[in-house]
């Protein structure tokens, strides 16, 4: 018979490894983004997907994911042919974009914003720019910014993949995943070589499955030096979504990217959010806007990389 102290070691042998167990599932849970509830809803607002994610499926199946009933590299062709038509009709239509900066306390709640709004103007030596049309007073805290700095994070490319600019990728089918009730293919994609004044688009695109156009990308732009971000914001992962738009076109809808400001006291966490709203065809242009378009008579490619500054 044990005695009453080996029978209390026992057990606190068997409870500390039940302990030990249940943190290590917790840890685990944790690492694959499997939050508890209460911990997603002190964050503000929806999460954007981790650096780290890359749409691989947990299974036990070794069995891989079967590839798409149309060859991926019919699939590359074939959106990016879209993305030729989307760009070159974009220039035929009138939107208001909203950039808005937002700064968090250490309570994860807002503490400060900076916002303002353009639409598409024309200068009088006939280059496009765009015009502010709204612009309220800026509350943050730790960020200085002018309105060039905003106008700059928002010419974001958001055509990187062209026919006019697939050869300096790789791209690699991953699987499929449903996008808002849109079943999508995804892609991996990689700059086949990086340069020093050039940025390069390396993340994931999802392609709708049935009309093969992209529908949302999240990544980042890289040069030989490192991932590229402004000089006076740290964001460096976009996330971005489309929107059908005259029952024709998937336009650009909304952009956002989370990072924080390292301070020496503290560290700050911050919000970039950019929206497109009211597409609108300009006036004498709504029959150019569905011409068709070639991969020859797409944008320039300073429309669909990230050039940067001198």
């Amino acid at each position: 018979m044990l005695s009453p102290y080996q029978t209390s070691s026992q057990n606190r042998s068997r409870w500390r490894s039940i302990l030990r167990g249940a943190l290590f599932a917790l840890s685990f849970y944790l690492t694959l983004g499997f939050a508890p509830a209460s911990a997603q809803e002190a964050r503000p607002g929806p999460l954007t997907p981790p650096p780290g994610h890359d749409v691989r499926r947990l299974s036990t199946s070794p069995t891989p994911e079967a590839p798409p009933p149309v060859p991926p590299e019919q699939i590359i062709r074939r959106f990016a042919a879209k993305e030729d038509e989307f760009l070159a009709a974009r220039a035929h239509f009138g939107f208001r974009k909203m950039i808005r900066i937002e700064e968090f306390g250490q309570d994860g709640k807002l503490s400060g914003e900076f916002q303002l709004t353009t639409v598409p103007g024309v200068a009088s030596d006939g280059k496009p720019y765009e015009k502010i049309v709204d612009q309220k007073p800026s509350t943050l805290h730790y960020l200085r910014l002018e309105p060039e700095d905003a106008l700059a994070l928002g010419q974001i490319p958001l055509y990187p993949l062209t026919s006019a600019q697939l050869g300096n990728y790789n791209l690699t089918y991953e699987g499929k995943e449903q996008i808002d009730e849109v079943n999508c293919y995804i892609f991996h994609v990689k700059p086949k070589a990086v340069e020093r004044a050039r940025a390069f688009f390396e993340g994931l695109v999802w392609v709708d499955d049935q009309d093969l156009q992209v529908v949302r990308t999240y990544g980042k732009w890289v040069t030989d030096l490192g991932d590229y971000h402004s000089p006076q914001l740290p964001f460096t992962l976009f996330d971005s979504y489309r929107e059908n738009t005259q029952g024709k076109f998937w336009f650009p809808a909304y952009v956002r990217s989370e990072d924080s400001l390292y301070l020496k006291d503290r560290e700050v966490r911050v919000r970039l959010i950019v929206r497109w709203q009211d597409y609108k065809p300009l006036l004498g242009a709504a029959s150019a806007a569905v011409t068709p378009v070639t991969p020859a008579s797409a944008a320039a490619p300073s429309q669909t990389h990230q050039d940067l500054p001198h």
